[in-house]
């Protein structure tokens, strides 16, 4: 049996010396600007150290004036320079950073640290940002080495990845703090997602709890991300209590998948607002409770119902439904009625919304996207960050979301009197 192996032989030459893609895209451009990089970065950190002594290099101290007891400028010296290795959007370059004391009113010294520099600064804020942009795009983080090898000449590994996504974690516990007591929010689509996570060095299924709201001018925004272990009424209860803490208004209408957990933490909160049942799932439902060669005429006599043009029209034909499929095939009509009203309340809205208002199609895109996303890690570090990296797709703009097809103005939204579609 012959084996197939990967390791170079001795008699050829080493991937060190063989060319690669890109070795010879010399660009004189982009070479000569990378030239001009690094004196550009040390005059500017000497001009603010000649600002903090009030004296250019070499240059004396100013005297005080008479009977003025300031000079300008802070008492200090200079003592020579560093080598700093920085990375930016311009590559890997080697600067010479200034040193100085500068004297306190205690009579001790203390160094000069640059404020365009920061202590211990490897890489610019532009080049965290395109690490991490290149991050949330879809490369993990043991590939991102060899997508961004041409830009920083191999100086960006997975560790560097890492590093640069916890700087994220300050934005997205601020993101969580946040109070929505200013937040015009009229409309809430909840739903979960199933994501795989390591957990104790093991794989394990964890559900994110999503929250999206819809503002009065029709706009969707991300509310709510969190890891949770089930979609039970204690976990929603969790997410929800969390939101009206911080200042959330009521709602006036609720879209839901039909999860019963959730039904129950939003009676609990909101009783009374409207609640839809996502029309697709129910749909779901029901071809699962009917062989498969009922199938077709199922969806038929379901589309007619749900898709009907007026509220009468939807009462109607959910009447006509029942009656045939209670005697053609019982537990497609039982599961029908088991949604109950809950799952005609969008023809509470008017019209023109009720597109949008059927399904939890809008958070389900989102979803979609994110599995995308991270198709290329399975199994992701921790709960915690699937739940961040789910909130970053928006904030970042990899992910944008529009505002809802038929949107009308505030008011008027709900019609005054609920829609009589009993069976």
């Amino acid at each position: 049996m012959t084996s197939v192996t990967t390791k170079p032989d001795s008699s050829q030459p080493s991937a060190e010396t063989s060319p690669t893609l890109f070795d010879d895209w010399f660009d004189p451009i982009e070479a000569r600007l990378r030239d001009q990089v690094r004196g550009l970065i040390e005059e500017m950190i000497r001009g603010e150290l000649d600002a903090v002594l009030a004296r250019p290099r070499y240059g004396r101290r100013p005297e005080a004036a008479a009977g003025c007891d300031d000079a300008r400028g802070v008492v200090g010296h200079r003592h020579g320079s560093r080598e700093r290795s920085l990375t930016g959007t311009f590559g890997k370059t080697a600067i010479t950073v200034p040193r100085a004391r500068l004297e306190q009113p205690d009579g001790t010294t203390t160094e000069w640290r640059s404020g365009a520099l920061r202590t211990y600064q490897r890489r610019t804020l532009a080049a965290d940002a395109l690490i991490a942009g290149s991050y949330l795009a879809g490369t993990n983080t043991r590939r991102v080495r060899r997508a961004l090898s041409t830009l920083f000449a191999g100086s960006v590994g997975k560790d560097t990845v890492s590093r640069v996504w916890r700087k994220v974690k300050s934005d997205w516990d601020a993101w969580n703090a946040r109070s929505l007591s200013e937040e015009p929010i009229v409309r809430l689509i909840l739903d979960g997602t199933v994501v795989r996570v390591r957990l104790d060095r093991k794989a394990t299924s964890m559900l994110l709890l999503v929250v999206m709201g819809v503002r009065a001018d029709g706009q969707k925004v991300l509310l709510a991300v969190n890891s949770m272990g089930s979609e039970s009424a204690e976990a929603w209860r969790t997410v929800l209590d969390d939101l009206i803490k911080r200042g959330l208004r009521r709602p006036e209408f609720l879209i839901v998948d039909g999860a019963g957990g959730l039904e129950k933490a939003i009676a609990a909160v909101w009783h009374g607002v409207p609640v839809q049942r996502c029309t697709v799932h129910k749909h779901r439902n029901l071809l699962a409770h009917a062989p498969e060669r009922l199938h077709e005429e199922l969806t038929a006599d379901y589309n007619d119902m749900i898709y009907a043009a007026t509220p009468e029209e939807i009462s109607t034909r959910r009447k006509a439904f029942l009656r045939k499929w209670r005697l053609k095939h019982r537990a497609v009509a039982d599961s029908l009625e088991e949604a109950g009203d809950s799952l005609f309340a969008f023809a509470r809205l008017p019209p023109s919304q009720w597109r949008s208002a059927r399904t939890t199609n809008a958070i389900e895109r989102l979803h979609e996207e994110f599995k995308r996303r991270i198709k290329t890690q399975t199994v992701l570090p921790s709960a915690e960050t699937a739940a961040m990296l789910f909130w970053a797709l928006l904030a970042s703009g990899q992910i944008s979301m529009r505002k809802v097809d038929g949107w009308q103005t505030l008011a008027g939204t709900l019609i005054d009197q609920p829609v009589d579609l009993a069976a």
